[in-house]
């Protein structure tokens, strides 16, 4: 009994010398088609006001449409952001300096000293001033007003001026120094450098920040490359209905990109997966058959006798795909079911969710991108404390409870 309780007692001592779990976690809207944005709701400025932001992996800058005035904007769900002057950041502070290194470029000074600066996207750029405004976060203790240095994206360019648009901007969650999980870790909102994101193949999910969300068991790790400017778990080969010879030449260099909602193969992987679908159609499912659809987006699209409304509905005539990443004695597979990678059109056709990188924009030529519909029903964490990428099946329309302390640590 003595020595229970002396384990007991030192139980308790050891909680109260570990730091507290953090978390903020968001509700995630949107979807894969017709939508193809996934986006939160962030509350900003003094008072509060809402704005959708595509969550975006693969950028690092926060920033939404507004008025500054605005020169080329897109028709926004919430109006435009309106901002005050003087919150603009100046040229010479240190968060204009840590843009720049973020965005690899040599930094420029705009009008008034500010911190202007342009960015180019596969879809399109934006070209703003940084500013800083007030963040109204849920996080674990409670709603968490907090100064935010993020972008004010005053011009879309041509081609998107007054489109519609689902979303306000971008929610940046690349790896770099102004990223909002940057700032939220230096002042202190959350303790670990961890974000995940849970998207639901029904149109809902979640997003977190901190690591009090991250689940003790079940989730397959793979090493991330540090020296890779984007969340990348090295080369992986890719495979076929779980063939042991891969349909991919040579590695694959990949990225875990959410803000891109398709998966971008580079040319040589993307034909041969192409190649191997064809195939397997060909042979067992004659009755689906090549179509052009009216979606540019959507270039590989096949129709059946009768308006296809659900995947499960051919998903037998279709293979899973897999990623094998490999660090040392360090293995790790992403499993890409039919479900990962195909799409029910508007028109009733399934079509490949998988795209040739290499047509879509010269900068994705030699680039394999893992976009939102292959995440889905999926909890994908980004650790860069551990420098790790890791995922687990999730029922992602479900927002987890509150990990324990306790659990994750000890």
């Amino acid at each position: 009994m003595t020595a229970r309780l002396a384990l007991l007692a030192s139980l308790l001592l050891l909680l109260q010398l570990v730091p507290p779990s953090s978390a903020v976690v968001l509700e995630l809207h949107g979807n894969v088609y017709p939508i193809g944005h996934f986006f939160v709701t962030m509350n900003i400025g003094d008072p509060a006001k809402p704005y959708f932001l595509d969550i975006d992996t693969g950028s690092t800058l926060t920033w939404l449409q507004c008025d500054y005035p605005c020169i080329n904007c897109n028709k926004v769900p919430h109006g435009l952001y309106k901002p005050e002057l003087k919150y603009a950041v100046k040229c010479t502070e240190q968060r204009c300096a840590d843009l720049y290194a973020d965005l690899r470029k040599p930094m420029k000074c705009g009008p008034k000293n500010q911190c202007h600066y342009g960015i180019q996207y596969v879809g399109g750029s934006s070209i703003g001033v940084l500013i800083v405004d007030s963040f109204s976060l849920p996080a674990s203790n409670g709603t968490n007003p907090t100064s935010i240095a993020f972008g004010c994206g005053y011009n879309q360019g041509k081609n998107n001026h007054n489109v519609p648009t689902p979303v306000n901007g971008i929610l940046g969650l690349g790896r770099g120094k102004v990223t909002l999980l940057s700032q939220l870790k230096s002042q202190g909102v959350i303790t670990k450098h961890v974000l995940g994101h849970c998207i639901s193949s029904k149109g809902k999910g979640f997003l977190f920040f901190g690591d009090a969300k991250v689940p003790t068991s079940g989730v397959t790790w793979s090493p991330m490359n540090r020296e890779h400017k984007h969340y990348s778990p090295r080369q992986g080969t890719l495979q076929f209905n779980s063939n042991s010879k891969p349909i991919s030449a040579a590695p694959m260099e990949v990225i875990f990109d959410s803000g891109a909602t398709y998966t971008y193969f580079a040319l040589q992987p993307y034909h041969a997966t192409l190649s191997v679908v064809k195939s397997t159609l060909s042979k067992e499912c004659k009755f689906l058959t090549e179509v052009k659809e009216k979606d540019r987006a959507l270039t590989v699209c096949w129709k059946g006798k009768d308006k296809i409304r659900t995947i499960d509905e051919v998903k037998k005539c279709f293979r899973s795909l897999s990623l094998k990443f490999a660090d040392g004695d360090k293995k790790a597979t992403l499993e890409i079911p039919p479900e990962h990678y195909l799409i029910i059109s508007q028109e009733g056709h399934v079509c490949l969710g998988i795209l040739d990188g290499s047509k879509e924009h010269p900068s994705l030529a030699g680039t394999n991108l893992i976009g939102g519909i292959t995440m889905l029903d999926q909890m994908v964490i980004y650790d860069s404390e551990r420098s790790l990428l890791g995922w687990v099946n999730y029922q992602c329309d479900r927002i987890p409870r509150s990990a324990s302390a306790i659990t994750s640590r000890l």
